[in-house]
């Protein structure tokens, strides 16, 4: 007797509808979930043909599939499941997982339906599909130098959408997206700096104060469309588990000298980056690719968010166990509310308003880190500045 009160009360709890039918198709039991999703009663359905909770062809169909099956004992629907549409009362549809299993009780079969309501999946992936068409209308207005690789990347892209049965095709979508479009966008976009660089050679004759703006703004463009590919790029292949690091042994304070020296190249007016270091060991045991990439993201990240005729402070620290390394600004700062939201994928703090960028540096430099055992903590506030600071486990031996 408690057996039987658990079961129905686990039952009536149920997330996902149930359903069980006789072997005429007649509706002798119907959860509360399923009475939501089909906003019917118990009593509205309870002793009717289950049929009337489908759509056509479904409704002519199914007395059929019953039939088929008792014959045959060859599955359509019963046995194996299947992505079906239902009926609401107000004559809406919608789509489910149907699966169904025969259940012998008191010498008679009994058919129980487990309904798994599939519309905010059908929503996603609708929504995927506008928001990719969306991109490559955004992207051919860009240039239409890059339409060849637009069609090419829309051709892979409508065979992937075209198998997108569960979610997990969501997350493949999205890899061969990323992989091709930081590969085929590289080449047209090389080509553009390049056409920029020459023009601002060839003008220099005539002195254009408009024409050396608008090249500036072309070469800026390109830089950020490019560290939005690198940016995708490197989250692809983390997310692949396809990075893993290189250690070697260098100088850590030539090593960051000329990351010091290459930043100071896109600073802004009279911004100055100061670089020191403390300590009686130099050299360092770690990946070089992966550490560049974390000091120049933070770096980049204090020259963009930071004013003019300002100081970037670049300490770098090593002791008898650890390196450190410290990138401090003056700069905008992060609100508290956004802080604890930094190192997620795609997230920017509300204060950045049109200074550029994808909300991914954070959480790669945060993740790159991690594969050299680091780790990486940060101070900062409103207008007063914003301080990072990487610790590594290191052998400077």
């Amino acid at each position: 007797m408690e057996n039987a009160a658990l079961l129905n009360a686990i039952i009536k709890n149920a997330i996902d509808g149930i359903i069980t039918i006789n072997e005429r198709g007649i509706i002798e039991t119907i959860n509360p979930a399923a009475c939501t999703l089909f906003q019917r009663t118990p009593d509205e359905v309870i002793g009717k043909n289950v049929s009337v909770l489908m759509p056509q062809p479904y409704k002519e169909q199914h007395d059929g599939y019953i039939n088929r099956y008792q014959q045959t004992r060859e599955p359509h629907i019963i046995g194996i499941g299947r992505e079906v549409t239902g009926l609401k009362k107000d004559g809406s549809v919608f789509p489910f997982r149907l699966g169904v299993s025969e259940v012998q009780y008191s010498g008679r079969k009994i058919f129980t339906g487990f309904i798994h309501d599939l519309s905010r999946e059908k929503e996603a992936e609708a929504k995927l599909k506008d928001y990719a068409l969306q991109l490559e209308e955004l992207v051919e207005e860009r240039t239409l130098s890059l339409k060849k690789s637009l069609n090419e990347l829309q051709q892979a892209k409508e065979e992937v959408s075209q198998s997108l049965e569960k979610e997990k095709e969501l997350g493949q979508l999205k890899s061969r997206f990323v992989s091709m479009a930081s590969h085929e966008f590289r080449t047209p976009l090389s080509s553009i700096q390049l056409s920029a660089v020459l023009i601002e050679k060839y003008s220099q004759q005539f002195s254009n104060a408009n024409i050396e703006k608008h090249i500036s703004k072309i070469k800026n463009a390109v830089n950020n469309l490019t560290s939005i590919l690198n940016d995708f790029l490197s989250l692809e292949k983390l997310e692949a588990g396809k990075v893993e690091p290189v250690y070697t042994s260098f100088d850590i304070v030539k090593f960051a000298e000329e990351i010091t020296e290459e930043m100071q190249l896109i600073a802004k007016q009279n911004q100055n980056i100061i670089y020191q270091h403390t300590g009686t060991f130099s050299t360092a045991n770690l990946d070089q690719s992966l550490l560049r990439n974390c000091i120049t993201n933070l770096v980049s990240n204090a020259i963009k968010y930071s004013g003019e005729n300002t100081f970037i402070e670049f300490n770098t620290e090593m002791n008898d166990n650890s390196l450190i390394v410290v990138i401090k600004d003056n700069g905008i700062g992060i609100p508290d509310e956004d802080q604890k939201h930094l190192f997620e994928a795609f997230f920017r703090a509300h204060n950045t308003g049109n200074i550029p960028g994808t909300g991914l540096g954070l959480n790669i430099v945060t993740r790159y880190a991690r594969l050299m055992n680091g780790v990486i903590k940060f101070e900062s506030k409103v207008n007063e500045g914003t301080s990072f600071t990487l610790t590594f486990p290191n052998n400077h031996e």
